[in-house]
């Protein structure tokens, strides 16, 4: 099995690697050869079950996926992004990235006629906003208020057309917000979600810069991963003509949030959240829709967290592991 990863570098990147090290295989088939790529070189864990090929490389260069895709990979991940408010601060940029690379990706699989490699593309609950029914899914028309959303949007199209023609087996598994991510706080819109946790349990300050009546739509790193693996794994036949679909996460408000930070942490960390109102990141978070009907999703056998306190528990033993 050779699989290349976009976007190895980044989070979900480096722990997509570290649950196929520890599986050895992906879809039953043992691991042969794993390519990643990123703007700085990937890390990989030691004791990889086979052959690593990991390279800094600018995706937006031309021939940049060339010596990849000469492998004929089996499986691409292609996670790579300039995130929400990034996108939305450099237009070029998110087009570059979000986009453009994805059309080149698919081009040159066309070119390669690699139409049985299956291509997993993360895209986001951003492509959806505006009017909107009180609950959504996977065919509600996406409306996205923001360039990120629609740079995700127009790749997911393209997605769906090179798969119709037979080109590509694409599958584009629409994120919820992830929570709780590990590290410092990013350029995502959807960063405090993470920080107004991740903080306070670590005796820091953090800032929540939206209502705490905002409801948001999550999922937790693990399960995302469970997910990129189960929907490379899943038979062509089995996503019919539309190859987007949204995956099942949870309703949560912020406020929702917030008490199990109290939960967990005590008064002390909830203490620790400082309110201060971003027009411009609620403006983008507020456009994205929080509740969904996600039945085709787990009909495929995708699964959602069970309630927000499991993902926040998940985060405190994540953080107890050495690394």
């Amino acid at each position: 099995m050779r699989i290349l990863i976009t976007g190895a570098a980044g989070f979900l990147g480096q722990r997509l690697i570290r649950a196929l090290a520890q599986r050895g295989t992906l879809g039953g088939q043992p691991l042969a050869h794993l390519i990643l790529l990123d703007q700085v070189t990937p890390a990989t864990p030691a004791g990889m079950p086979c052959k690593v090929t990991a390279r800094a490389t600018d995706l937006t260069a031309p021939g940049a996926l060339d010596a990849a895709l000469d492998d004929r990979p089996d499986v691409v991940f292609h996670l790579a992004a300039v995130v929400s408010s990034a996108a939305e601060a450099d237009l070029d940029l998110g087009m570059a990235v979000n986009f453009d690379v994805t059309r080149t990706l698919l081009e040159a699989c066309r070119a390669r006629g690699l139409s049985d490699t299956r291509l997993i593309m993360a895209s986001s609950v951003a492509t959806y906003g505006g009017d909107l029914p009180p609950v959504l899914d996977d065919m509600t028309a996406v409306t996205p208020q923001s360039s990120y959303g629609t740079q995700k949007a127009m790749s997911e199209l393209l997605v769906n057309d090179y798969s119709r023609r037979g080109l590509v087996d694409g599958r584009v598994l629409r994120l919820p917000t992830i929570v709780i991510r590990p590290g410092r706080p990013n350029a995502a819109a959807s960063s405090f979600a993470s920080s107004i946790l991740r903080e306070p349990l670590n005796h820091e300050e953090a800032v929540c810069p939206v209502p705490t009546d905002l409801e948001l739509f999550v999922m937790s790193p693990g399960k995302v991963i469970e997910a990129l693996l189960h929907g490379a794994g899943i038979p062509e036949h089995a996503f019919g003509p539309w190859r987007s679909l949204m995956l099942p996460g949870i309703t949560v408000s912020v406020a929702g949030m917030l008490d199990s930070l109290r939960t967990l942490g005590g008064d002390e960390a909830l203490a620790r959240v400082k309110h201060q109102p971003d027009p411009r990141i609620e403006a983008i978070v507020a456009s994205w829709p929080a509740r969904f009907d996600t039945r085709r999703a787990q009909q495929l056998g995708f699964k959602s967290d069970n309630n927000f306190g499991e993902i926040v528990e998940a985060f405190l033993d994540d953080r107890a592991k050495p690394l």
